[in-house]
């Protein structure tokens, strides 16, 4: 068993390529391997701008010889009344690829059939390898790629060496009749530009380690976090944390280098987002900050080059941002003498959807809902929810979002402070957008809630009237998202406004642009955003079962939704629970066979057995208790009440006939079903719970 290395080498592949390639890379080699009865061990990628690289420890040296039985034609078949073997036996034989002599008999559970054992011994891994290396290679996916000469395959960026061992042995192969693989590979570009020949695969990170290139991205990361944090204490302070950042420079090195720059003070005036926005987004500067958690007037670069002057390089970097901090303090003070009001005018020209028109009017759409939402859930905000709405996406049109359009709603924010907008209304700008994606942040204000909610089912709502609602994987408007940050901000905030009632309000915003009815679009959207529910349900560990019982009831308040399914979580765990569900089902399903519906109320006097008569009697007693119980949120409570009527719903089935002849006894009999099932029905479908 040898070491399997494969190297890709390119020109400069984008960093947020690299990870995703490397783990398709990875996956496809192991499946061809797996595919191709080649054993192995341990898998690792190694990857920096300029390569990608596997290695596979352990490869067996041949593939698995493997053997198989097959079956034939039935022995009467197979054999004449001679024994000697017919056209079948010989036709099954060339089948099988062995010789008639080596046919036998074997007893099945049908009889006795003749039967072959054909044995597929393993080819050599090293001829294997050369086969699928190349379309392992090829088969490697990038968001977009290139071609270049006349070589007829694409990738990220040209490929210029393949490197392919087995242990100390060539693996050879010709990529697309064009590159031929071997055992070189490229040092350092700069500092070690000579090629470097390998005598055994396991010699890679260590060699390439000499001349500069630390292969292995964990171990270049911690080097680079290393540079950053060395820099920054000699700049007199600590390098903004972040992790975002670290790993695109990460992959932008090949052996990292840190920087420390300072620029002028007079560019802290900026807001502390502008500043690190500027040497973030552009530059992939870090920002160093003080013991305080105050920005200080330096940065941290990290460079791919070792030079003999530092301090010229740090001069270059420092040129390079005074000139980004200039612009970006000219936009921002510009933007500062333009009353936020008049950018909302300008959002008339700034498109939101082709059919749905302007940002404008979705400003406007939007401050409805916010003004309806508030009403429902915090009266008291809902001036503040229209004027915020109304805010919320004027920093579009600004200078500084322009530039820096990952700054929207910082910038809102920021701007409506400077304004002295009151209250919450600026937090409430930036908060709008969250959640950003998935696990982050919510708004944190009443405000920044109603208004993200109102935001996002516009949203929603607006593109399902005009038929673009997801269809598989394709989700262009991240209306999943959306919706998913609904559910979380609504069960966050424990807001119980009808999620059918904020729907209904919505569409009927979009009356001219209904690719259906109303009512059919409502439906849709609802549907929507129950799975989006469902599924962050179970995401967060509930019983995907129990989520779909609770779900299918109703999701029109999103909290109760979630105190449903944590309520019959507990209920499930008691030892009685699986005959309560069957004795619920068996009620459920008795109604829906019987199509029970605008049945009259129970008539006591109809009631001539004991066991149907205690039933009722029982009934009415916890349909008080449910009442008050839910009533005070109390809903472990109120399905224990509804569990204790097993016991009587049980001695209903085994003592009364449900569908009697008598056409008014088996009515009333069917209308306490119902209203048992009343009891329960708002909770779950039992129906969909297995007892």
């Amino acid at each position: 068993m040898e070491t399997l290395l494969l190297e890709i080498g390119t020109e400069e592949i984008p960093a947020g390529y690299i990870a995703p390639a490397l783990k398709a890379l990875s996956t496809h080699l192991q499946q061809q391997l797996t595919h191709r009865r080649i054993t192995f061990g341990r898998v690792a990628t190694f990857g920096t701008p300029r390569r990608l690289a596997v290695t596979v420890r352990e490869v067996a040296a041949r593939q698995e010889t493997v053997s198989e039985l097959l079956v034939g034609p039935p022995e009467k078949v197979g054999f004449d009344d001679q024994g000697q073997p017919t056209m079948a036996a010989r036709k099954f034989a060339e089948k099988a690829g062995v010789s008639i002599k080596k046919l036998f008999v074997e007893e099945t559970d049908k009889g006795r059939y003749l039967a072959a054992r054909r044995t597929q011994r393993g080819k050599s891994s090293l001829q294997i390898l050369k086969e699928i290396l190349p379309e392992v290679i090829l088969a490697t996916p990038f968001p977009k790629t290139m071609r270049w000469a006349d070589w007829g395959i694409s990738f990220a960026r040209p490929i210029q060496s393949v490197m392919a061992l087995w242990g100390a042995k060539l693996v050879s192969f010709t990529l697309n009749g064009h590159l031929k693989s071997g055992r070189t590979t490229q040092g350092h570009m700069f500092m070690h530009p000579k090629k470097l020949k390998l005598a055994h695969a396991d010699d890679y990170a260590d060699r390439l380690a000499e001349v500069d290139v630390v292969v292995d991205i964990d171990a270049r990361r911690t080097a680079v976090q290393a540079e950053v944090d060395a820099a920054a204490r000699k700049l007199g302070g600590t390098a903004l944390a972040d992790a975002e950042l670290t790993d695109i420079v990460t992959n932008l090195v090949e052996t990292p280098i840190a920087s420390a720059g300072r620029f002028d003070e007079i560019f802290l005036e900026l807001p502390r987002e502008i500043l690190i926005t500027s040497m973030r987004e552009h530059q992939k500067y870090f920002a160093v900050e003080d013991g305080d958690g105050r920005l200080l007037p330096a940065f941290v670069a990290v460079n791919n080059t070792r030079t003999r002057d530092p301090q010229l390089v740090a001069n270059g970097h420092q040129r390079v941002l005074r000139a980004r901090l200039s612009d970006a303090r000219f936009f921002f003070q510009a933007d500062l003498q333009v009353p936020m009001d008049a950018w909302v005018e300008k959002l008339s020209g700034v498109l939101f959807q082709a059919k749905l028109g302007s940002m404008q009017a979705k400003v406007q759409r939007v401050s409805h809902l916010a003004t309806w939402l508030a009403n429902q859930v915090r009266p008291e905000l809902a001036e503040d929810a229209a004027r915020a709405a109304k805010l919320c996406k004027a920093d579009l049109v600004s200078q500084v979002v322009v530039e820096f359009p990952k700054l929207q709603g910082v910038m809102g924010r920021v701007y409506a402070q400077k304004a002295g907008e009151r209250g919450d209304i600026p937090t409430a700008i930036e908060e709008h957008y969250r959640p950003i994606a998935s696990g982050a942040r919510l708004p944190a204000s009443d405000l920044g809630a109603i208004l993200a909610v109102a935001d996002k089912i516009d949203s929603i709502c607006g593109i399902f009237a005009i038929g673009l609602k997801p269809t598989g994987a394709s989700d262009p408007y991240a209306l999943r998202r959306q919706g998913i940050g609904i559910a979380q901000i609504l069960a966050d905030k424990n807001y119980t406004v009808s999620l059918q009632d904020l729907i209904g309000e919505s569409v009927a915003q979009f009356a001219d642009q209904y690719q259906s009815s109303e009512g059919a679009v409502a439906a849709d959207v609802y549907t929507f955003l129950a799975n989006r529910i469902a599924r962050l349900m179970v995401e967060a560990g509930n019983d995907k079962e129990l989520v779909a019982a609770v779900v299918s009831v109703s999701v029109d308040e999103v909290p109760a939704v979630w105190n449903r399914v944590r309520a019959l979580t507990r209920l499930r765990q008691e030892e009685d629970f699986e005959p309560l569900a069957a004795a619920f089902k068996r009620v459920g399903n008795i109604i829906k066979k019987a199509d029970a519906e605008n049945l009259p109320p129970v008539d006591s006097d109809l009631l001539r057995d004991p066991a149907e008569r205690a039933l009722f009697d029982d009934y009415g007693r916890v349909r008080f208790q449910v009442s008050q119980q839910v009533a005070a949120g109390q809903l472990d409570a109120a399905l224990a009440s509804i569990a204790s009527l097993r016991g009587a719903v049980d001695r209903f089935f085994d003592d009364v006939m449900v569908m009697v002849d008598d056409a008014k006894v088996r009515t009333n009999r069917l209308a306490l079903l119902a209203a048992i099932a009343g009891l329960y029905s708002d909770f779950a479908d039992f129906g969909k719970i297995s007892a």
